[in-house]
């Protein structure tokens, strides 16, 4: 952040500070004795207040886990180890995401109704009192949609909680939601400005261009497919997973994702830099031309997001980097999903642990870690070791240019010379330009889908859009069921798995400083163990040895065999049908009267 946003951050804690419960929100006439909406300084705190709504940890780590890239190392009688596996009941679904996006909604409700009351006292003014209602707009559209993804039909407050007059909030068809938040985020592209105009300096306010992008994210769960059921019945025989209706608008809605990335890529402010690059500037806090909104990270005002510490790579506690403790890990299929050469995969899996001593030593296949949010790429700890101070990307360029060759390939049932431009750009970037190496491009409508589902993997993995995507694509129980029976093959080193190396010599060396310009520790494979003498030889010239299917790890110390309990027990609770959407927490239910007999059918 910089210094004046972290300012204006804190001040809007201290007046707006979010509470645990939606149900126990400020009431809007709070706000009008804090005389919030005299003047335009203070409206803005009351909009960067909402702002510390819009994500929490629960979205990349429990909702985050339990996809093809990532995996719980926790027990399997812990709630977030139950979760990321299907092990679903309604008493460990989590609750802080679905409670922190209401208080979200419910300031963006107090702002988008007082907003519009004030007075401007010169075009200034006006310009930024639009963009504040612009911003509000946007963020009640987000967070909804952060809502539905998960929990599909719920409660859709459009009004401060103080003007309903009741608390008894049913659910809403999650079509009419996404139609709403269609409608919010196209009313926040008319009020916001480019990023080149100046309204913001920061990734972590919305303008035009991150409003555009957040509209197509939309727009495509809207046309996708989602867990439905009877809402007049909650029948179990109704629940199906399923596209909305009406086909006429399932086409709209792709064209209105196509034409919201057209609006980006035409207008020419964003770009895509290198991989590594974009991951760097963010745990540094520098902004560049890719990531065009972020949640904003400083200290005390984390959410309890723990980003680097809970889902990144893995640092001794005595290290000169600070403890890292994951409870999330990449899953060894993943590292082999990427293609010889591809730059990514280095950067989104971090091969290696931080000992004691600073050394890095090599993670075995059950230790590899989140490798995008590693501590030692900072500059310094951070706050503490639990609160590093690292942003968290929402919405990236290269997310852009994905959904938009999706789009179109979907509007023309087909790829049509701009899709393919769009996927070649994010491939070619990730293979460093050289053609050679990309592969060949789907023509197909079918082989295009594929193609866009496996390259958004490779691009945002552990960026917490996987678990939803794979829902949205209506291929979840698919995908995780092939997954699993990889995983199997490769604890076997069979099928295409047959000539991984079983073993990797490496050097220890020390990381000396932060900044660390290590991406991955460089190894020499072995398909089968070395003959005594070359591993004599190994040890003669500074070579450790390590079995990569063995349980030596400084992360997670697992055997990687088709009998291991962490591999037994991956995708445990898998149903198809039924996993795709979450059940509501018995809690939720009883704080809420309106939602009374209106749990998911199936649970």
């Amino acid at each position: 952040m910089t210094t004046n946003i972290k300012l204006l951050f804190l001040i809007s804690i201290v007046a707006l500070s979010s509470c645990k419960k939606w149900l126990e929100m400020p009431s809007e006439k709070e706000f009008d004795s804090e005389t919030i909406f005299e003047n335009v300084s203070r409206a803005e705190m009351a909009v960067l207040g909402a702002y510390s709504s819009t994500f929490n940890r629960e979205l990349y780590y429990q909702f985050g886990m339990g996809t093809d890239e990532c995996f719980s190392t926790e027990g399997e009688t812990n709630s977030k180890n139950q979760v990321a596996n299907y092990v679903y009941n309604t008493s460990n679904i989590p609750t802080s995401t679905y409670t922190a996006m209401y208080a979200g909604v419910e300031y963006a409700n107090v702002c988008i109704k007082n907003l519009p009351q004030m007075q401007a006292g010169n075009e200034q003014e006006k310009r930024k009192l639009d963009m504040l209602l612009g911003e509000s707009y946007a963020i009640r559209a987000m967070n909804m949609l952060n809502v539905v993804r998960f929990f599909g039909d719920v409660p859709y407050p459009k009004i401060p909680v103080v003007d309903a007059g009741t608390f008894n909030s049913s659910r809403v068809s999650r079509d009419t939601i996404l139609d709403g938040c269609i409608d919010d985020l196209q009313k926040a592209i008319d009020l916001l400005p480019w990023k080149s105009e100046g309204g913001v300096t920061t990734p972590e306010r919305f303008t035009k261009n991150a409003a555009y992008g957040v509209l197509a994210r939309v727009a495509l769960y809207a046309a996708g497919y989602s867990l439905r059921w009877d809402l007049n019945s909650y029948a179990p025989g109704s629940v199906t997973i399923a596209q909305r209706s009406d086909a006429n608008r399932i086409g709209q809605l792709y064209e209105i994702a196509r034409n919201a990335c057209k609006a980006i890529v035409d207008r020419g402010e964003n770009n895509l830099i290198a991989y590594e690059t974009v991951f760097r500037d963010l745990v540094n806090g520098q902004y560049n031309p890719e990531t065009m909104l972020e949640y904003g990270q400083y200290g005390n005002n984390s959410n309890d997001a723990s980003i680097g510490y809970t889902n990144g790579m893995f640092a001794h506690t005595n290290c000169m980097f600070g403890k890292a403790q994951p409870a999330m890990g990449a899953l060894p299929t993943y590292y082999f999903d990427f293609n010889e050469g591809d730059t990514r995969r280095d950067v989104a899996i971090c091969n290696y642990s931080i000992a004691n001593d600073n050394t890095r030593q090599m993670n075995n296949f059950s230790g590899m870690t989140i490798g995008k949010f590693r501590v030692t790429w900072k500059a310094q700890i951070g706050t503490a070791i639990n609160k590093r101070d690292i942003n968290w990307p929402i919405l990236r360029y290269a997310d852009v240019l994905l959904m938009y060759a999706e789009a179109e390939n979907e509007v023309n049932h087909g790829p049509t010379a701009t899709a393919i431009e769009l996927y070649e750009k994010v491939r070619l970037r990730a293979f460093n330009n050289d053609r050679s190496k990309m592969g060949t491009t789907p023509s197909s409508y079918e082989d295009f889908r594929k193609a866009i589902m496996t390259e958004r993997k490779l691009e945002l993995g552990f960026e917490g859009w996987r678990r939803t995507d794979l829902a949205r694509w209506g291929v979840l129980y698919e995908t995780l069921s092939e997954t699993k029976q990889k995983l199997i093959q490769l604890a076997k080193s069979e099928g295409p798995y047959a000539g991984i190396d079983k073993y990797q010599a490496y050097k220890k060396e020390q990381a000396k400083s932060f900044l660390d310009p290590v991406v991955a520790v460089p190894f020499i494979g072995y398909k089968n163990a070395p003959t005594a003498d070359e591993e004599q030889q190994l040890k003669n010239e500074g070579y450790t040895l390590l079995e990569m299917h063995s349980n030596v790890s400084l992360f997670n110390g697992n055997r990687t065999d088709e009998t291991s309990t962490w591999i037994m027990g991956l995708f445990r609770g898998l149903e198809k049908n039924k996993v795709e959407i979450l059940p509501l927490n018995a809690t939720t239910i009883d704080d809420n009267p309106g939602l009374q007999g209106q749990q998911h059918p199936l649970y």
